[in-house]
């Protein structure tokens, strides 16, 4: 078959059709429950398999949970809510920043950044980190940056060292893994499934978190890349507050996308380059059908590949001495 740009191009309702299968013999006849539980982020991911959910399952049977803490995009939770009135699906809310706060995830995150940033101030200043943007303009290694927002718009950049990356990333997984102890808590007393929404984008080159969005029971979503996951959305009627927002892993108190997080492209380029290195297109093939540079798909297969194997790890289970002998 050609390799072509328009190879992730589904066939929405056949899709949707086959993950609502999906849904119903995992969570019915596999898991004998009586229903799914969705942390409700604001996102198109949450959003989309909410609403398959209730395509399966009814509205009855879904619980929607939110999940913020302080440092949460404000427009996360109207939208959210907005999403679930339109399915009719019951909402609880859980605050996370006492627990957060407790477990002293601020704190962490916030010396070292007032290490790096004398004059950092948490209850003002906004912070996220990111990747060299332009991945196929430019090469760059995969080190990531601490911005500094301040309130008068000033910005100040520090590139973080292994260490201070390590220590801010372990701080604000917790942020994460403390959502799905939440998401578990209601799954448990309600008899129902936890459901991830964790995409194929994401899964592949790593970006969730082991035991946080990526401990889940079941992944109705991982086959499918990002922009396939939008063409289902918009087959099923998520909102257009969601469907224009940029994804984001909504952790940091700044402003960030997926893209400059951590993609360092446009998603529309992105999956089609990660269809083509998954399945073992060639280089040149690439090239032609997207209209890039030889250089440039050479530059975006060698991040997939270095991705891929700095995170071989969360794509595992716990290994026993009975599996390696």
């Amino acid at each position: 078959m050609e390799f072509t740009r328009d190879v992730l191009h589904l066939d929405a309702e056949a899709e949707c059709a086959r993950i609502s299968r999906f849904l119903h013999r995992e969570v019915v006849e596999h898991y004998r429950r009586q229903g799914v539980v969705v942390g409700l982020s604001g996102g198109v991911d949450s959003a989309l398999i909410a609403a398959l959910s209730v395509r399966t399952f009814g509205a009855g049977r879904v619980q929607g949970v939110l999940l913020p803490e302080k440092e949460s995009n404000p427009i996360s939770e109207p939208l959210a809510r907005e999403q679930a009135a339109k399915l009719g699906i019951g909402v609880e809310r859980v605050d996370l920043t006492p627990v957060l706060s407790t477990l002293g995830v601020y704190e962490r995150k916030d010396r070292i950044i007032g290490g790096l940033c004398p004059d950092y101030d948490p209850t003002v200043d906004k912070t996220k980190i990111s990747l060299p943007p332009g991945l196929l303009e430019r090469p760059a290694m995969n080190v990531f940056s601490l911005t500094v927002q301040k309130p008068d718009g000033s910005a100040r950049s520090f590139r973080l060292g292994a260490r201070e990356f390590q220590a801010i990333e372990a701080a604000q997984n917790m942020k994460t893994r403390s959502r799905m102890i939440q998401l578990y808590a209601y799954a448990e007393r309600l008899h129902y499934v936890v459901c991830g929404t964790t995409n194929k984008s994401e899964a592949d080159q790593g970006f969730f978190v082991k035991y946080g969005d990526g401990g889940v029971d079941i992944e109705p979503l991982a086959h499918l890349y990002k922009t396939q996951i939008f063409q289902l959305a918009r087959h099923v009627g998520v909102i257009e507050g969601i469907l224009n927002r940029p994804p984001s892993p909504d952790t940091w108190s700044g402003c960030v996308g997926d893209e400059e997080f951590y993609f360092r492209m446009p998603f529309e380029t992105l999956d089609v380059l990660l269809y083509a290195w998954n399945n073992g297109v060639p280089k040149s093939e690439a090239s032609d059908a997207l209209g890039l540079a030889p250089e440039q798909v050479d530059r975006a297969y060698t991040d997939f590949h270095s991705k891929a194997k700095a995170t071989w790890h969360l794509r595992t289970m716990p290994v026993t001495i009975d599996q390696v002998g």
